[in-house]
């Protein structure tokens, strides 16, 4: 495999991450338009810790994923963090990349001093729950959602 990078999305990194999100079934027809997306990046930008990653390989985006860390008010403020939106694309999958993106988010997490790290998947993706078993991620709980309609 060629050299992998992992650093923070740029502006010109959305419209392959964008194609990432519609090819690994995480976009639908809400998706951002790229200046929609670029404008979005910009304010995620503002918020205390929340980043957009890219994998590359070759200067090709071939994976993504998202990282919120924030404070708590229990656990004598430590702070957690949440994974969201994992994509690696199709042509780059079994080779690693989304190991090394969730390996990359927890030294994330351990040079922030976050007491756990958190993520979701939808009960379908069979393959993905595998994945994060054999990452070490263990099954806590149950994650609940409560889809809000736009007034």
């Amino acid at each position: 495999m060629h050299e992998l990078l992992i650093r923070e999305a740029c502006d010109a990194d959305i419209p392959a991450i964008l194609e990432l999100y519609t090819v690994s079934g995480i976009g639908d027809e809400t998706n951002f338009t790229a200046d929609e997306a670029i404008e979005h990046l910009a304010l995620l930008r503002t918020y205390p810790y929340f980043r957009v990653f890219v994998a590359l390989i070759d200067e090709a985006v071939a994976g993504t994923y998202e990282l919120m860390i924030m404070d708590n008010m229990a656990k004598r403020g430590r702070k957690s963090a949440i994974v969201e939106d994992v994509a690696v694309h199709p042509d780059y999958q079994g080779k690693g990349i989304g190991r090394a993106m969730m390996r990359h988010a927890l030294e994330q997490c351990r040079e922030s001093s976050c007491y756990k790290l958190t993520l979701s998947s939808n009960l379908k993706r069979l393959d993905a729950h595998r994945f994060y078993d054999s990452l070490g991620f263990t099954r806590h709980g149950y994650s609940f959602q409560m889809e809000l309609l736009p007034d």
